[in-house]
């Protein structure tokens, strides 16, 4: 499962994007997965582990969120 930090979100927190440990495209994430995996919120420097989910209108979704919270980012990031 692909890893990586919130470096975006939107005014509200509704929203954002997730940059990844393996230097591959940003994923959008949605406030609504991190309610499933159990927070109530999206925060900017979140580390989360999550699968990808193609979106219907092209490109990936993280979703099945799980926090890492012991987990540095890898070297250089």
């Amino acid at each position: 499962m692909p890893t990586g930090t919130i470096k975006y979100l939107d005014r509200g927190g509704a929203w954002g994007f997730i940059s990844r440990d393996d230097k591959q495209p940003k994923v959008f994430v949605h406030v609504r997965a991190a309610e499933r995996a159990g927070f109530t919120e999206l925060r900017r420097g979140q580390r989360w582990r999550f699968t990808l989910v193609e979106r219907p209108k092209g490109g990936f979704e993280a979703d099945d969120l799980e926090m890492l919270f012991d987990e540095p980012p890898p070297p250089g990031r």
